[in-house]
């Protein structure tokens, strides 16, 4: 039986207590702490980069997931393995060579991720299944944290899911935006498996409550 899983985004964290809001999300019982690096180029925001993934890696034994909103995200592919990432993502429209880059995430032991847009269609993936260990998709268009859930982001995730599933394919499908106790069922029923949630953790005065009430939000004995 499939349960949710969530990986807390550390973008609406209090960063002046960085440590223990990560500490709460664990006890919450987290899966992954979810990194977003922005350029202020590939979207319209700035976020940060190698100190606070260093940051990050001390103080917490979970995997931990970052999502390159950049261009030519390939200079960070070596950097990002070295500080201890464990999942790294990237926008295929942001590089040219989306394989060449797949395969060196993995050659440095990272988990291989893509992310689609709203706007990116399923054939940004298609060609490089077997290079993926991760599809993320984008449930608002990305560069700021607190939108609402893009609800055509569901079928998404079902043809994603068919997709994989024809494949033979053992990539964990991620999706990021709006994730709240009132949108995290539909995707998962759709086939989603790991939830970015910001706002809806970090930003509420029981953080670890929060996630445990994310996981209760998905219907329970839902089939694998």
């Amino acid at each position: 039986m499939r349960t949710a899983r969530i990986a807390p985004s550390v973008l609406a964290a209090d960063f002046g207590r960085l440590r223990d809001q990560i500490v709460l999300a664990e006890s919450g019982g987290a899966d992954w702490i979810h990194v977003d690096v922005m350029d202020g180029h590939f979207v319209p925001n700035l976020s940060f980069g190698a100190p606070v993934i260093k940051a990050i890696r001390a103080a917490t034994k979970l995997p931990v997931d970052v999502h390159l909103m950049v261009t030519a995200p390939e200079k960070y592919i070596a950097e990002y393995a070295d500080l201890g990432a464990n999942v790294f993502t990237f926008h295929p429209e942001a590089t040219t060579h989306v394989q060449r880059q797949l395969a060196a995430i993995r050659d440095r032991g990272m988990k291989a991720g893509l992310a689609l847009n709203p706007g990116t269609p399923l054939s940004a993936i298609d060609e490089v299944v077997a290079d993926l260990d991760l599809v993320l998709v984008m449930s608002v268009n990305p560069g700021f944290g607190g939108q609402g859930y893009w609800g055509p982001a569901t079928d998404k995730v079902a043809r994603i899911k068919a997709l994989l599933d024809v494949r033979r394919s053992g990539a964990v499908i991620e999706i990021d935006g709006g994730i709240t106790a009132r949108t995290i069922a539909a995707p998962f029923l759709a086939g989603c498996d790991m939830f970015v949630a910001g706002t809806s953790v970090f930003g509420q005065p029981d953080p670890a409550g929060a996630i445990a009430g994310l996981k209760a939000a998905c219907p329970a004995g839902t089939p694998a």
